[in-house]
């Protein structure tokens, strides 16, 4: 693969594509947590580029290695997302019915890893998409991926944080809606 305008353009659309879960959960994330440190923002908009760069070089490996065994666990891909989204969708819609905003609202890192794993896990199929890329142009793509979705991200964190500010206690409603939404969305549209 040769180094382009149209290989760096390509892979920040894919980035572009792929993060827009991702944004979404940022945004809910923000929505939840409306007074989130800038540090904490970077960490889980690092959770997500992390994930959104890992699964796409997995699936490239998947192809590489072991595709008669990627292409049937990929049917589980929507069901897997939905499964975690709804799961910490319904938590903090719960807590967010319940009177759990009584406690100064949190996202934790074990909610934040599924939450990357969840939005991630349909990039896993990129790497049919990157296949035919040597490993080090897949990295690179991979890396362009990370920074776009680390960009997207933080808007989403920042956009987030200044609505939730607004929503007071329903920002835990709001956000465990969107997840659960964004859930059924990966499901329904893997379906078409």
């Amino acid at each position: 693969m040769q180094w382009s305008f149209q290989f760096f353009f390509n892979s920040i659309l894919l980035g572009v594509g792929l993060a827009m879960d991702a944004f979404s959960v940022s945004l809910s994330n923000g929505l939840y947590e409306p007074d989130m440190k800038v540090r904490k923002m970077c960490g889980i908009a690092g959770v997500f580029a992390f994930f959104q760069a890992l699964m796409p070089m997995i699936g490239w490996i998947c192809v590489h290695t072991i595709v008669q065994y990627f292409q049937s666990f990929e049917r589980l891909i929507p069901w897997i997302a939905l499964v975690l989204l709804g799961y910490i969708g319904g938590k903090m819609l719960y807590e967010g019915l319940h009177g759990g905003e009584v406690a100064k609202p949190e996202v934790g890192f074990s909610a934040l890893l599924l939450q990357g794993v969840a939005t991630s896990i349909d990039a896993l199929s990129v790497g049919f998409t990157i296949s035919g890329y040597d490993l080090p142009t897949a990295l690179s793509c991979a890396l362009i991926i990370a920074a776009v979705t680390f960009v997207i991200c933080m808007v989403g964190l920042w956009l987030g944080r200044k609505v939730g500010v607004r929503l007071a206690g329903r920002a835990g409603i709001l956000g465990g809606s969107i997840l659960i939404l964004i859930g059924l969305e990966i499901f329904i549209s893997s379906f078409f």
